[in-house]
């Protein structure tokens, strides 16, 4: 049985999703894998999320156990495995920006992150917020009580997806499988996004600053376990 690189707990991720042209993907496409559509439909997603008691090969790293993380991602699949790609990933730790660069190739970067989780009768309020010059918000307000994603839906696609995929060069990827039970999801009733996405996440993505998701989310999370990754 292989040793997790890393654990820890992904709470309450909130999860914006946008159906885009499958060409404005190319260029992040990891050789080896191809997109993975739903209905026919290409999807990028926003995604908020706390990561928490994190721990590298078992040991905690001090000031660096629970932090936010947000991420700009879509969806790929390489033979029946199906996984995601990350456009970019923010955290506020220096370090996890340095090993999940160096070890796994992804392209995070280093901001000052911040959230909260309210709860008031009937209603759960979670917000994630970055700083790149101004602050970047993605807030959804939800019911209380969460509903297991049906099978075939579009939440099920979005939540329901293995392996992550990060190119090491023009002819091999890297793959690591980050396992997980089945998340719940809370119905959402309003949301605000207030997103430089150019700034961000890079001018090919600045139209979705003004486009309306297809669909928004809140997942439950659980506990995850992320393996070391190998070349494809």
């Amino acid at each position: 049985m292989p040793t997790p690189f890393l654990t820890a707990e992904w709470r309450k991720l909130v999860m914006a999703n946008y159906v885009v042209d499958p060409s404005l993907l190319t260029p992040w496409i990891p050789p080896k894998t191809k997109l993975d559509l739903w209905n026919n439909r290409c999807y990028v997603s926003l995604v908020g999320f706390m990561f928490v008691n994190t721990r590298i090969k078992g040991i905690k790293v001090p000031f660096h156990v629970n932090f936010e993380e947000i991420n700009l991602r879509f969806y790929v699949r390489h033979g029946d495995k199906r996984g995601v790609v990350f456009i970019k990933e923010i955290a506020p730790k220096a370090i996890v920006s340095l090993i999940a660069n160096l070890i796994y190739k992804e392209n995070y970067e280093t901001m000052v992150t911040d959230h909260s989780w309210i709860a008031s009768p009937g209603i759960l309020n979670v917000e994630y917020r970055w700083k790149k010059d101004e602050w970047n918000v993605f807030r959804v307000s939800t019911e209380k009580t969460p509903t297991t994603a049906l099978e075939g839906s579009e939440e099920e696609f979005i939540t329901e997806h293995y392996w992550g995929y990060t190119k090491a060069g023009n002819e091999k990827s890297f793959e690591y499988r980050v396992e997980h039970p089945r998340w719940d999801i809370y119905p959402v009733r309003s949301y605000r996004i207030e997103v430089d996405f150019g700034k961000v996440y890079g001018e090919p993505f600045a139209f979705l600053g003004n486009t309306k998701p297809t669909s928004i989310f809140l997942a439950e999370g659980s506990p995850i376990a992320v393996m070391g990754a190998t070349k494809i």
